[in-house]
């Protein structure tokens, strides 16, 4: 399944419109910190299950339903070889200690929610959000046990609690239930819920830009090793989602779906975690921006390389 570099590359630049449209409210000061930590916390709790609950189509489709469980599968295999890869390539004798749960946290988990949604439903539609469903239910479950555990050292009964109940998780399981039992909400219900999602794309690009607005660029010149993270996690997470998928024979929607993920910068929930599990906040969220600005430019190379 190839990808219409014509038609990405504009879908690119409008959502690179509104980062800048966020960067500018966050230099303005019409967005706080305190500001974005609540439409964060919206975005995860509502907007986002939203959008994830409202994806499934009315009408039953065999096509659509093996679209869910091949792109879960390929989320499971990506999950699996990246958690292998991080620990290989950060293992404390090369990377030294430093930094080193928190870049294997950022070689694993990319931004899929925040960018991933958007930039999957303006370049596939219907049939790559299905498939980005299953995904996102491997990818959340590997967020909030194994994400959690790389800050935490610990397995305890709380990150069991944290993947159950999950909201973006129980909105792609009841989804995914009521498509495939062919249960169909009232008219006013299912518009609600829609409109309700739709907000999830303008938002999380705006929190995007608000991050962005708040980093200091002089200083992230000087992250060596910040940058070194960063470029391996741009390059090494599509080229290996590829080339095992395509190994694996997993349909090309899924592979286009997979790796166009992959492509995106680390995951915003990298700060988030390391405030919250005692990481390196500050650090950290560099990692996060400086993972951001390089991606403009790695992106769209790898997109033309591997789907183009």
């Amino acid at each position: 399944m190839d990808i219409s570099l014509e038609h990405f590359y504009a879908r690119l630049a409008a959502i690179g419109l509104i980062i800048v449209l966020g960067f500018i409210l966050g230099k303005i000061k019409l967005i706080s910190t305190d500001t974005n930590k609540q439409l964060v916390n919206l975005l995860l709790t509502v907007f986002m299950p939203a959008s994830l609950f409202s994806a499934f189509p009315g009408v039953y489709s065999e096509e659509y339903t093996q679209l869910f469980f091949y792109g879960l599968g390929g989320g499971v295999v990506v999950m699996i070889l990246l958690v292998l890869l991080s620990r290989l390539i950060f293992m404390k004798g090369l990377y030294k200690g430093e930094l080193r749960f928190e870049s294997q946290f950022a070689l694993i988990f990319n931004n899929a929610t925040f960018l991933g949604y958007p930039i999957v439903v303006n370049t596939f539609g219907e049939s790559g959000i299905i498939a980005y469903c299953g995904f996102i239910v491997a990818f959340n479950v590997a967020l909030f046990s194994y994400g959690i555990y790389l800050f935490e050292r610990k397995l305890t009964p709380k990150l069991l609690g944290r993947v159950l109940t999950n909201p973006n998780i129980i909105a792609v399981v009841l989804g995914m239930i009521f498509y495939l039992a062919g249960v169909s909400l009232p008219s006013f219900l299912t518009d609600a819920v829609s409109y309700v999602g739709s907000a999830t794309t303008p938002l999380s690009i705006i929190c995007i830009g608000f991050m962005l607005s708040k980093a200091e660029f002089s200083k992230l010149i000087r992250r060596w090793r910040l940058m070194l993270t960063a470029i391996i996690q741009l390059f090494v997470g599509p080229v290996v989602t590829y080339l095992a998928l395509i190994f694996l024979r997993f349909p090309d929607e899924v592979v286009a779906v997979c790796t166009l993920i992959q492509t995106l910068p680390t995951a915003t929930s990298l700060g988030l975690f390391a405030t919250k599990y005692g990481g390196n906040e500050i650090e950290s969220s560099e990692l996060v921006a400086i993972s951001t600005i390089f991606s403009a430019g790695t992106m769209p190379l790898m997109v033309m390389l591997l789907l183009g």
